[in-house]
């Protein structure tokens, strides 16, 4: 049978004009949408074999591996070298380190760097839910669901999703393994693809811990050199449904836009890190924090303050050597915070010569005991109230034939542990934690507030 053909008219060559137009101007479109896509995802071992590598847009070939690797070596000896992105002949490199394992992520394009590097520690994370471990060894046993992870969570080149409950859903391991296939779960559908529907609690319950990392570095003069408070909005949610949660802080920047003034102190926060369950117009336009949550624990904002931090809890020591035959220690640890708090699991390790020997020790309060192998001793105060000093006094017997040529002795800070319930160094407050769901449900917030030592260091003996 014989086709016919009509000739077009002049209307019809016209549309059609049009419409190759539109298709290219489309296609010029998505190509620009696109770029800054990776190329390829490689995990190396630590010699830089290829244990699994991802290629997703055919730009770049094993052989960029070696090349990174050989980058790698080359810069391993320069300290002001160490940087998780290289370039190289029109290729850039992004990589971490995990245990034995590099994670490594190759572009020929002007991709978003940071991006990149957030996705491979999202990486490591879904693989540690999965594998416990990550390691070399977990990924060659497991390269098959290794591969089916990366397919998910990453397509051409494009991070998708990245959150470890959801993924396990559909895609199983030996413990996860399900008799029937099931379709993917409506979460990686939607919107809230942090979120599974059709989630039930007899209990509906939220709980917030705010909790503040003190950082403090004092030198030999009792001058602080470094002080900053590193904090997070760490949340526990158990609600059913989809639930709709507002937070509210004692934001200097909100309370003004509202025209309100604060019953205590108002706090002005930077550096502010927000889970992706977060809508970030609403807080740009309001400073509302508005957010449906993932099920379970995460970490719904961290945030940094770089203020001048008074010291929680002070130690002075004292060293005294006699005769080259025994050293004594004389130290006091204050609490500088009001009496209403206490500090409780206080720990404070304090160096001392490595060849000392028979220890003996007496404390006003608490506990010391003497750790040779890390050449410390360990003061341990249970429950140390605010405005409170207490003493420790410490001898040490010493050789008395000592080397010519001795090494110059190591001198170590003093480190500090401890843990302040009830108390914000920042003053942040959670004024309000609503949580509204269409079936009506009412929930139970519950708040906690804690303070604790992070990289807390006194260099003063």
């Amino acid at each position: 049978m014989r086709t016919r053909t009509f000739p077009l008219s002049q209307q019809q060559k016209y549309h059609t004009n049009i419409f190759l137009e539109l298709d290219h101007l489309n296609k010029q479109t998505r190509k620009k949408k696109m770029s800054g896509a990776a190329s390829a995802l490689f995990l190396l071992d630590i010699k830089g074999r290829i244990l699994i590598w991802r290629d997703y847009r055919g730009d770049v070939t094993a052989a960029q591996a070696e090349r990174f690797f050989a980058n790698l070596l080359d810069r391993e000896d320069d300290p002001q070298s160490q940087d998780p992105v290289m370039y190289e002949n029109g290729v850039t490199y992004m990589f971490i380190q995990h245990s034995n394992v590099y994670l490594m992520s190759a572009s020929r394009q002007n991709c978003n760097a940071a991006s990149l590097l957030l996705f491979l520690h999202r990486i490591v994370d879904v693989f540690k839910h999965y594998f416990e471990e990550l390691e070399e060894e977990s990924l060659r046993d497991n390269f098959v669901v290794v591969y089916e992870l990366l397919d998910e969570m990453m397509d051409f080149g494009f991070p998708q999703f990245t959150e470890a409950t959801i993924l396990s859903e559909f895609i199983k391991t030996d413990a996860y393994r399900m008799e029937v296939t099931q379709r993917p779960p409506m979460a990686v559908t939607n919107a809230v693809s942090w979120r599974s529907e059709g989630i039930r609690y007899k209990k509906n319950e939220v709980f917030l811990d705010v909790v503040e990392s003190v950082n403090i570095l004092v030198n030999s003069n009792g001058q602080i050199i470094r002080s900053d408070v590193v904090g997070a909005l760490k949340m526990r949610a158990f609600l059913s449904g989809m639930p709709e949660c507002k937070l509210g802080l004692n934001d200097r920047l909100l309370l003004e836009a509202q025209g309100r003034t604060a019953k205590g102190k108002a706090i002005d926060l930077d550096d502010i890190k927000f889970h992706q369950c977060v809508r970030l117009a609403r807080f740009e336009n309001d400073r509302t924090i508005s957010f449906i949550p993932p099920d379970g624990s995460f970490d719904l904002m961290t945030y940094r303050l770089s203020t001048q931090v008074k010291p929680l809890v002070w130690v002075e020591a004292q060293v005294e050597r006699h005769s080259r035959s025994r050293v004594e220690f004389t130290v006091k640890a204050r609490s500088q915070f009001k009496e209403r708090s206490t500090a409780t699991n206080v720990e404070i390790e304090l160096p001392v010569p490595s060849d000392a020997t028979n220890p003996n020790i007496r404390t006003s309060m608490g506990s010391a005991t003497y750790a040779p192998e890390n050449d410390a001793l360990i003061w341990k105060i249970k429950s140390f109230p605010g405005n409170k000093e207490y003493m420790l006094r410490a001898e040490f017997s010493l050789p008395s034939i000592t080397a010519e040529e001795a090494a110059p002795e190591r001198k170590a800070p003093i480190r500090v542990k401890f843990e302040i319930p009830y108390f914000t160094v920042s003053g942040i407050q959670v004024r309000y934690l609503k949580i509204i769901e269409k079936s009506g449900y009412q929930s139970l917030p519950w708040v906690r507030y804690i303070t604790m030592a992070g990289e807390y260091e006194l260099r003063l003996m």
